[in-house]
């Protein structure tokens, strides 16, 4: 792309919506200040209702906010209609006109722009080139699978050369192989042209997979912004951890404090993690574990009860009771390990920098 990258700035965005049920108002979007880098994947991620499609549709300029204002760049556009907009979107529904080719979908925009036809020629190959469907221009959309069509779209949004690009979904309608690949893809993409690109999903997994950073959202509000192994290893919030990958919670109370490193008394015993925070003895503690950083063995810090061994292929399953609390374990590999079976008697133990103090 010869345009200059542009990023995104969102400051005090807020929008109002009046509940059908109680007409009272509610804010969809609560004050959302938001900055995303010229180049930079950012992914919108959270439950349904949290506010992450309609923060996308305000940038796309089909919903207006009703507080704060929306940067393109240095421009301001909340004003600007969407076809003013230096955006594109890739929609969830592929939106393509099932009675023209894959050439006139994707030249549609182009058209649109009164651009010479050996440009739009041009142009147009090199896109079905970039997004795999060279070849292909003569078909129909009907005639395509479901990922062939993302391509279309995806291709059809390019062409026009955005300064940013949005995706609502796009992938939701897809199987789960077909997803995979297509994330893949999108993300290949999005690196090679060096477009800024804002992805909306309820799916961690993909949102973990392609994002420079994730946006997670709840009730209207920004739970916890930074990349993927930043919100992994370092959740701000229970909702946080819980939402992104599977985790345990042990409660317990300080022990002892140190610079960098703090101990925590679970049931009795004391168990050493890293942690920036300021803590003091006598404070509670929660800690974070995620399933893969636990060992199950004869011996380590914390005693358990199996109560479910399930061999999964690359992994032995295990949920195990420690005092009152439900852990779950993921035990990589298991052919090389005893593997421990429902009612046996254990220990469980972990590496302290894989513990997250909350």
């Amino acid at each position: 792309m010869s345009k200059v990258k542009k990023g995104v700035r969102l400051e005090n965005i807020s929008k109002i919506y009046q509940d059908v049920k109680t007409k009272k108002a509610f804010k969809a979007v609560d004050s959302i200040n938001l900055t995303i880098a010229p180049g930079e994947f950012v992914t919108l991620l959270g439950p349904s209702g949290c506010g992450k499609t309609t923060t996308l549709r305000m940038i796309a300029g089909f919903e207006s906010p009703d507080e704060g204002e929306i940067y393109l760049g240095d421009q301001p556009i909340n004003a600007l209609t969407p076809n003013m907009r230096d955006t594109a979107m890739v929609f969830q529904s592929y939106a393509l006109f099932p009675h023209m080719t894959i050439f006139d979908n994707v030249a549609y925009g182009l058209k649109l722009r009164k651009i010479p036809r050996d440009e739009i020629r041009q142009k147009v190959f090199d896109m079905l080139d970039l997004v795999g469907l060279e070849g292909m221009e003569n078909r129909y959309t009907n005639q395509l699978s479901g990922g062939q069509q993302q391509r279309v779209a995806l291709a059809r949004a390019l062409v026009v050369e955005p300064g940013v690009l949005l995706f609502d979904e796009p992938l939701s309608n897809l199987d789960a192989k077909l997803r995979v690949q297509m994330r893949t893809e999108i993300r290949r993409i999005q690196q090679a042209l060096g477009i800024t690109a804002i992805y909306v999903t309820h799916d961690q997994s993909e949102a973990m997979a392609i994002s420079d950073n994730i946006i997670l959202m709840k009730k209207g509000v920004i739970a916890q912004m930074g990349t993927p192994t930043e919100i992994y290893y370092h959740p701000n919030s229970e909702f946080v951890a819980d939402f992104i990958g599977e985790c345990n919670f042990l409660k317990g109370r300080i022990s002892a404090a140190r610079s960098g490193e703090a101990d925590v008394n679970i049931n009795g015993v004391d168990v050493t993690v890293v942690t920036d925070k300021a803590v003091k003895v006598g404070d509670e503690g929660e800690i974070v574990l995620r399933p893969e950083a636990i060992v199950i063995g004869d011996s380590g810090m914390l005693p358990c009860k199996v109560e479910l061994s399930c061999f999964m292929g690359s992994y032995q399953n295990y949920h195990v009771r420690v005092g009152d609390t439900l852990v779950k374990i993921t035990d990589n590999c298991p052919i090389s390990k005893k593997v421990f079976n429902v009612g046996d008697s254990a220990w469980l133990s972990f590496d302290k920098i894989c513990a997250h103090l909350l």
